[in-house]
């Protein structure tokens, strides 16, 4: 019962990524974005990832961080790609 628990908490939030990532890429500013917020994102998903790692308990919530990890990342990128177009005014 609580890896379904789990599994639900990481997949709610997971659901915004993909949002983070599409209005990234549309929106092509870095404003409203912060970039320490989306580090301690990473920064928790790696540590879940590593949790799961150290007890050995990789079960299928385990995709869940990796995917959330991944999406965070992309929005990362995102968000210097975007910063660098607001510095350069496009």
């Amino acid at each position: 019962m609580s890896e379904l628990l789990e599994a639900i908490m990481v997949i709610s939030f997971g659901i915004s990524w993909p949002v983070s990532i599409i209005k990234s890429l549309t929106s092509r500013t870095a404003k409203g974005k912060s970039l320490f917020f989306m580090f301690m994102i990473l920064f928790g998903y790696g540590a879940g990832i590593a949790s799961k790692l150290v007890s050995g308990k990789i079960t299928y919530v385990f995709i869940f961080y990796v995917l959330n990890f991944i999406m965070v990342g992309i929005d990362t990128v995102l968000y210097f790609r975007n910063r660098k177009l607001d510095r350069d005014g496009a």
